[in-house]
């Protein structure tokens, strides 16, 4: 990971905002206010990485070490918030959304929290759940906050898609290299990601 920090800060910072994204749009799903929205878009955009570094004991965890995650989470979650109420509801065009900025951020959240694991000196294996951990925690905080059934519990690839986007970047980094084997995993997590919630209807 060290011979590509510029590109890992990227992707920690992508996945932040696009589950901040993800967390605002379910509260304006859910008629929360603004202040709710806020309040669940940081939760869930943090939730993921927090526990991955208390899992590895690296403290301070990544948000208060370094606090520009917050100020993404907060301002995309607002944002995120006046789009969604300006979208009509009923005919699933939140959801659909919802779902689609859930799988970028499994998918980033994944890989970021496999190579964060690895560096902490974790084995192999542990390095892969832990990534599946990051990647899904998340989603699960902030559909137990709307009183919802999490997506990892009702769909089995789900968590399986995570596992699998983990340990194909696992066996490929040393061939190929941080940033390939990081793109390879996150195509691989995010396509079937998309082909599932493609092949199945949508509705609020």
């Amino acid at each position: 990971m060290d011979s590509f920090p510029h590109i890992f800060l990227a992707l920690t910072v992508v996945a932040t905002a696009v589950m901040a994204a993800s967390a605002a749009i379910q509260a304006r799903r859910f008629e929360l206010d603004l202040f709710g929205a806020t309040v669940l878009g940081v939760v869930t955009a943090v939730g993921g990485g927090t526990l991955r570094d208390l899992l590895v004991g690296r403290v301070p965890v990544f948000w208060v070490e370094d606090t520009t995650f917050l100020f993404v989470a907060v301002p995309v979650a607002i944002a995120s918030y006046f789009v969604a109420r300006g979208m009509p509801g009923g005919n699933g065009q939140r959801l659909r959304l919802l779902m689609y900025l859930d799988a970028i951020g499994l998918a980033l959240f994944t890989l970021t929290g496999v190579q964060v694991a690895l560096e902490a000196g974790v084995s192999p294996v542990i390095a892969v759940v832990i990534g599946c951990v990051t990647g899904t925690a998340g989603g699960m905080i902030r559909d137990l906050l709307c009183n919802i059934t999490p997506s990892v519990l009702r769909e089995d690839l789900y968590a399986t898609l995570s596992l699998a986007g983990g340990a194909v970047y696992l066996g490929l980094v040393e061939w190929l290299g941080d940033p390939a084997a990081t793109l390879v995993g996150f195509g691989l997590i995010l396509v079937a990601r998309l082909v599932l919630l493609w092949a199945r209807p949508v509705s609020e």
